[in-house]
């Protein structure tokens, strides 16, 4: 009987890669999403920093997973749990460290990240829906990081929960019965700590996986952004291919190789030498176990949410705060719309848009400080001050992008070798 085609043997008709790839498209796969696509040239450090995130949030999943071998998520026994695993646990410490300082270097990536597609514009059309699933991505961070936060059961972590839940309470009709829903008891307990763990273990890294792989793709769809904010779609040469444009791979896969290895020695640096950076990253009172009789000195959350914090705590009536507190966030949604420039880049765009860019790092920068500090009222004054300063930015962009005077963008990418 003649042989049929598959049940030739492997080795004859190109060996394991042929069989694997008519079954799998590995080869096509790399040629679509790294050799196949062409970056601008012009990239710089700033583009780095989109990368980086992805591995760090890897790193966040393998160090969580080695953690939930020894967690306990009830009441009784998640601070002693956590405490077996930094002294009883082989090498237990360090997988803690890295989880717990990787939240805190994530957020320094994705606020980097952030100021990135502000600088150059990343937000602007075509790639609006890119921006929009960032931003979504960046919510369920915080929501992932605020449940992570109270699973290690120490005093501020109770205590924090208690005033981030509460929160819910403020929204009107259905906050009582949300918040009693959120904590699963009519106090943070056992069911709070159940809830919130299996969300932070299950559901919401799911979630942001998926958003990511969304991110990724509407990516890819538009193609980046450079630091000159044009389209490097719009030169093509004659093989079919962005004249301004490089194969991803190898030319930035390489070059962010190199910055995973610098960033890593910055990474350990803190592990092994500042592990809770001074009390920023993990507060002296969450090394003590959750005490429902015993409130610590000053409440205050981690510092990658102190900002919003800051806000909340800047005007007296509480729904008030909540409110402008959501507002921060959301009007982060809108940026796109809000740009009237007709460049995309801070290289280009008027003296009026780098001011406003600049007092809005130094806003979010001192709100950041001024929510670690106690609310006195020299603090609560600054507090309102850069609160208007942060919303000016968003408010006032559609005038001073469209009234300020810019410069010409060029027609081909600006490349410095």
């Amino acid at each position: 009987m003649a042989a049929t085609p598959d049940s030739v043997p492997a080795a004859k008709k190109g060996g394991f890669r042929v069989w694997l790839n008519k079954r799998l498209p590995v080869d096509e796969f790399v040629e679509s999403q790294l050799t196949g696509y062409y970056a601008p040239k012009n990239f710089n450090i700033w583009y780095f920093f989109g990368a980086l995130s992805l591995m760090v949030f890897v790193l966040q999943i393998v160090s969580g997973i080695f953690l939930t071998m020894h967690y306990k998520p009830s009441e009784a026994e998640a601070f002693n749990s956590v405490e077996y695993i930094m002294r009883e646990v082989e090498w237990g410490w360090l997988i803690r460290y890295m989880h717990s300082t990787g939240a805190s270097f994530f957020f320094i990536v994705i606020y980097l990240h952030m100021f990135r597609a502000m600088m150059y514009g990343s937000y602007r059309g075509p790639r609006e829906l890119l921006w929009i699933f960032g931003m979504v991505i960046y919510l369920a961070l915080m929501a992932e990081a605020f449940m992570g936060y109270v699973l290690p059961w120490g005093n501020m972590s109770y205590w924090g929960a208690q005033v981030i839940v509460n929160l819910f309470g403020t929204i009107p009709v259905i906050g009582p019965g949300l918040v009693e829903w959120i904590r699963g008891d009519y106090g943070i307990a056992d069911s709070t700590l159940n809830r919130f763990f299996a969300l932070h273990v299950i559901a919401v890294p799911f979630a942001i996986a998926l958003l990511i792989a969304l991110h990724l793709v509407a990516l890819r769809q538009t193609g980046s952004n450079n630091p000159d904010g044009i389209e490097i779609k719009a030169k093509i040469g004659a093989d079919g291919k962005p004249i301004d444009g490089i194969p991803f791979h190898p030319y930035y896969t390489v070059k962010d190789l190199v910055g995973v290895g610098v960033f890593l020695l910055f990474f350990c640096g803190v592990i092994f030498f500042v592990p809770t950076f001074g009390g920023l990253f993990l507060e002296k009172p969450n090394f003590e176990p959750a005490n429902a009789l015993s409130t610590p000195a000053h409440i205050a959350p981690v510092w990658y949410f102190t900002a919003y914090y800051a806000m909340l705590r800047a005007v007296p009536d509480q729904q008030m705060g909540a409110l402008l507190m959501l507002c921060s966030l959301v009007v982060f949604f809108f940026l796109p719309w809000l740009d009237r420039s007709p460049v995309k880049s801070i290289r280009y765009k008027g003296i009026l848009s780098k001011i406003f860019l600049t007092l809005f790092v130094i806003s979010f920068i001192g709100l950041s400080y001024l929510g670690l500090m106690p609310a006195e009222p020299i603090y609560v004054v600054f507090t309102r001050i850069f609160t208007v300063l942060y919303f000016a930015f968003f408010l006032l962009m559609p005038w001073y992008t469209s009234v300020e005077k810019c410069k010409p963008a060029p027609e081909r990418v600006t490349y410095h070798a």
